[in-house]
């Protein structure tokens, strides 16, 4: 072996090395990693004043035509008109799904919890996978809030059957909570729902803070709010730390482009249209009237951006050097 074919493989090493050890820490984590994932999931690090923000793509799933998930109320060609307008196929979709890390420096927070252990023969479910990369691990998470219970956010909390974030408290919304947990919810098109809560939220319960309808502190800076029609007990979370604000809107709104342009539009996963509607227009005005970022579970990796008020609705514009001066 020549000198330049060892300096080559010692290069090479150097690169390699960073994600052997993360796969190395992800396998002693006791969460399963596809050995078809050439590289960890994207994650993306920003400072919201002293907090520390970190963003995990918990994966992609490719949807149907766009028409069937959003502006079901429309004609077809009145959704496809739009998408065409922003550069848009209109047979097809990719849903992202994107946890959030906040460092607080006291506390790890994680705000939902992606697809999990159900997700990964779909290439999703990487939460912890991405924890890993960012320089994370979920024993180091102090408390988990769950924005509502729709399967996307809590798939993740159990690993094996046992809590995946061992060292964690929860907080959720009260409303939320005892919707899904009820009798009531058997024999309905919610008992799919009721089923995952059932699993990976309900034995947690003993350890929830959970939170009125008029919201309430989760630490010192960040503040539930209730944002209710996506789920009955839907909520927001308003992120302050030194002046720098930030709004996790979690589903709020669920398309960049078909659910703030047209807010009125009505969306299939909206358990309740009307009131979803009324909260997405209420929500984006004060984002767009107080010029302050928003991050949105389902919004273009890294989710990060601001709104621009329109005629009828809101244009996305996405985050960029902001945080970094």
């Amino acid at each position: 072996m020549d000198r330049r074919t060892m300096m080559t493989g010692a290069a090479l090493g150097a690169l390699a090395s960073p994600y052997l050890m993360t796969r190395a820490a992800f396998a002693q984590s006791g969460t399963s990693m596809s050995i078809n994932h050439a590289m960890p999931p994207e994650t993306h690090r920003f400072k919201l004043g002293a907090f520390e923000v970190v963003v995990i793509k918990d994966g992609l799933r490719p949807s149907g035509a766009p028409i069937e998930t959003f502006g079901t109320d429309q004609k077809p060609e009145t959704v496809a008109a739009l998408l065409k307008q922003n550069f848009l196929p209109t047979d097809a979709f990719v849903n992202g799904f994107s946890p959030v890390l906040i460092n607080t420096g006291k506390d790890v927070i994680l705000f939902d919890t992606g697809m999990g252990e159900q997700g990964r023969a779909g290439g999703m479910g990487r939460l912890g996978e991405g924890m890993i990369a960012a320089g994370y691990s979920p024993e180091d998470v102090t408390i988990v809030v769950l924005t509502h219970m729709h399967g996307d956010h809590i798939g993740g909390l159990m690993e094996k059957g046992k809590p995946a974030f061992p060292k964690a408290r929860y907080v959720a919304g009260q409303r939320e909570y005892d919707f899904w947990v009820n009798p009531a919810r058997e024999g309905t098109t919610a008992a799919g729902g009721q089923k995952g809560v059932l699993t990976n939220v309900k034995p947690l319960a003993e350890t929830i803070t959970f939170l009125s309808d008029k919201g309430g502190d989760v630490v010192s800076g960040i503040t539930g709010e209730a944002a209710f029609g996506h789920s009955p007990g839907h909520m927001i979370y308003r992120v302050e730390s030194e002046g720098k604000q930030l709004v996790l809107t979690a589903d709020t709104a669920n398309h960049f482009v078909l659910s703030l342009q047209r807010p009125d539009w009505e969306v299939r996963f909206d358990m309740d249209k009307a009131a979803a509607a009324t909260t997405r227009k209420r929500v984006f005005d004060m984002v767009a009237t107080d010029r302050v970022a928003f991050l949105g579970y389902h919004m273009p990796f890294p989710s990060v951006g601001y709104v621009e008020k329109q005629d009828v609705g809101y244009r996305f514009v996405p985050k960029s050097y902001q945080f970094d001066i």
